[in-house]
């Protein structure tokens, strides 16, 4: 590998690191702040599909499991959990302590549940590693996060389906992102 190409793993690397970083406290805020709807005494949503809404912050946890993959892909397993706890910290500046509870408990779970998932898939293929890996932590993340923070999971259905659709279109960009590391030999 060149000097050049482990520079830019490492900038591609640090750069995944803080957007993953930042997806917990944008999602936080979202959920208060942002949607088409604001259910009082609890989230703000969007329409994620017809008929079906979901807590705004979908968009953002959506990418945050494909941003983790990328993390650990560029930088070591080591970066990507710290980012969690980092996510977490921040978003406590951003958001009410229940909300940051919910998210950082549920986030963190998901999380090393798509990394159990992710670390021994990438032998296997790039794309489908961070595929799977982010279904598996989106609708744990989801189960816990709508039951910690609510007490209910009236909006599964929606966060499930946004996240994935954030996953989904992701999905060229790693497919171009594993194609140019195989060019490169990595």
């Amino acid at each position: 590998m060149t000097k050049a190409t482990n520079r830019q793993r490492l900038i591609e690397g640090v750069l995944a690191l803080i957007a993953f970083i930042a997806t917990i406290p944008a999602a936080n805020w979202m959920i208060q702040y942002v949607g088409t709807v604001c259910v009082p005494d609890g989230p703000c949503v969007i329409p994620v599909a017809p008929g079906v809404m979901a807590p705004s912050g979908v968009i953002t946890i959506g990418l945050a499991f494909v941003l983790r993959d990328i993390v650990q892909r560029r930088l070591g397993l080591g970066y990507s959990v710290a980012a969690v706890s980092v996510g977490a910290a921040v978003s406590s500046l951003v958001a009410p302590a229940p909300l940051v509870l919910a998210s950082g408990v549920a986030f963190l779970i998901a999380e090393l549940l798509d990394l159990g998932v992710y670390t021994p898939l990438q032998k296997h293929g790039f794309v489908r590693a961070a595929v799977v890996s982010s279904v598996v932590g989106v609708v744990v993340d989801s189960v816990i996060f709508l039951t910690v923070a609510f007490g209910t999971l009236d909006f599964l259905l929606g966060q499930v389906v946004g996240k994935l659709g954030m996953v989904a279109l992701t999905i060229p960009f790693l497919i171009l992102l594993r194609r140019r590391d195989e060019a490169r030999g990595l």
